[in-house]
């Protein structure tokens, strides 16, 4: 079994760590500040979830939104999708296709977006990675590079409660040397994505 931890740091590239640690300087210092006169200490761990939350707060001043969307209880968006992909070759493009358009906010860049997702294999349906799994979704900023140039092309111009299937050629993916072991060199992948917030 895949562990998270292995395939978020492929899917979504690692943020300079020079960002991450201003920021854990910064909330150091604040909370140095603001203690009762003994010592504190912040550890940062090198687990998504600590990257995600210094990433989101670091963020917020470009974005006037929340990024805090849970997933629905109820709803076309509370049901974990099921990916089935397409016969014959796989595109040598972007293909984007609305399941579900959404009516809230556009995505647009510089926004901080809440997603939930389901990744698979092109070739044979094989899901590799899937925010339901966590049941937490999955956050990042459109345009800053913190995800594959498919993601960037793909949650954009995507609308708040909408879902959207992403087929993503592997110049948009991971290319010739692929991800492995869970996405092998010159993998075409499909991913079905809920845009919760932006």
């Amino acid at each position: 079994m895949t562990n998270f931890k292995d395939v978020s740091t492929r899917l979504f590239p690692v943020r300079p760590r020079l960002t991450l640690a201003l920021a854990a300087l910064l909330v150091g210092g604040l909370v140095a500040g603001c203690g009762s006169g003994g010592s504190s200490t912040i550890t940062v761990g090198n687990e998504n979830k600590s990257d995600e939350s210094l990433a989101t707060a670091s963020s917020s001043s470009t974005s006037t939104t929340s990024t805090t969307a849970k997933t629905p209880t109820s709803g076309p968006l509370s049901k974990e999708p099921h990916i089935t992909p397409p016969s014959g070759s796989p595109p040598k493009t972007l293909v984007k296709k609305d399941l579900i358009v959404g009516t809230g906010t556009e995505a647009k860049t510089g926004d901080a977006v809440s997603v939930n997702y389901v990744g698979a294999l092109y070739r044979n349906g094989k899901v590799f990675d899937a925010s339901w799994k966590r049941k937490e979704p999955f956050q990042f900023t459109l345009g800053k590079g913190q995800v594959i140039p498919g993601w960037e092309q793909g949650v954009l111009g995507m609308k708040v409660g909408g879902r959207r299937e992403l087929i993503i050629p592997p110049s948009l993916a991971y290319g010739v040397k692929g991800s492995p072991p869970s996405i092998p060199p010159n993998e075409t992948l499909i991913f079905v994505v809920d845009l919760l917030g932006a």
